[in-house]
């Protein structure tokens, strides 16, 4: 197979969780031009349509529906409907997240279930849904866990996001005991660990400490509106295919110091 074919995503499905916008619009670019189908979903209605719009008129095929990760009752008719549409779910790509910042010691029991049904509950529930209606009868497929670098290390004082680092720590871990349970069925489960992209969910946060998030980069830089693409699409591609139960960095060098 040349180089170019490994790439190659045509005629999978790709669905992509918290698709709307943010990093999970800039990897549904990347898949669409590799050819694959996109189906997103996201919480509010009206960005999805507007994400819609915009990856049609770059002429990919789209199916848009509104879901909510906190809310496990809108995940099986969700990836049924997109089973409907489709026929299938190739690529899943479990990106959907929420954060919350507050002092450990104040944090609100609230904030932290939310962030644990949303970033951990509702990722594990798409997974198995799209495992146990696609992906093991149809022996193949490849799950990525957008996690954060987050979750392979501690905080600093100033973030005070423990709930966010709890959840994605938990998403890391889940990459791991899915990718060697679900192997035996040719399902590949990988996560991406980002670092700090300037996106509508971390904005609060950099405008606050975006300098020492720069200082703690050694690429001395926040990541890009095309850097998380690259290796969104490798994980998808055949190019990855004896790549399971891995974590890929993606954050300028801040988990290498």
């Amino acid at each position: 197979m040349s180089a170019t074919k490994l790439f190659n995503l045509s005629g999978r499905v790709a669905l992509i969780t918290g698709g709307s916008r943010g990093l999970g619009l800039q990897v549904a670019h990347g898949y669409g031009a590799m050819g694959a189908k996109l189906a997103l979903t996201a919480r509010k209605a009206d960005e999805l349509a507007s994400a819609k719009a915009e990856l049609t008129a770059a002429g990919y095929d789209v199916f848009a529906l509104p879901s909510d990760m906190a809310k496990p009752e809108t995940i099986g008719p969700m990836v049924d409907a997109v089973i409907a549409h489709f026929g299938r779910v190739d690529i899943l790509l479990n990106n959907a997240g929420a954060s919350w910042g507050a002092p450990a010691e104040e944090y609100p029991l609230a904030a932290w279930d939310k962030l644990i049904a949303t970033n951990l509950t509702g990722a594990w529930l798409v997974a198995q849904a799209v495992g146990a209606k696609s992906m093991i009868a149809n022996k193949g497929g490849s799950i990525i866990n957008v996690a954060s670098v987050a979750g392979l290390r501690g905080q600093t004082g100033a973030m005070q996001t423990i709930a966010y680092n709890t959840s994605k720590g938990g998403l890391v871990n889940l990459t791991r005991a899915l990718a060697g349970e679900w192997a035996k069925y040719g399902i590949r489960v990988n996560a991406l660990a980002p670092g700090f992209f300037p996106t509508k969910m971390s904005s609060g946060m950099l405008s606050v400490i975006d300098k020492k998030i720069i200082e703690m980069t050694p690429m001395g830089r926040l990541g890009g509106d095309e850097e998380l693409m690259g290796p969104a699409i490798f994980l998808a591609s055949d190019a990855a295919s004896y790549v399971t139960g891995q974590i890929l960095s993606v954050d300028g060098g801040m988990s290498a110091v």
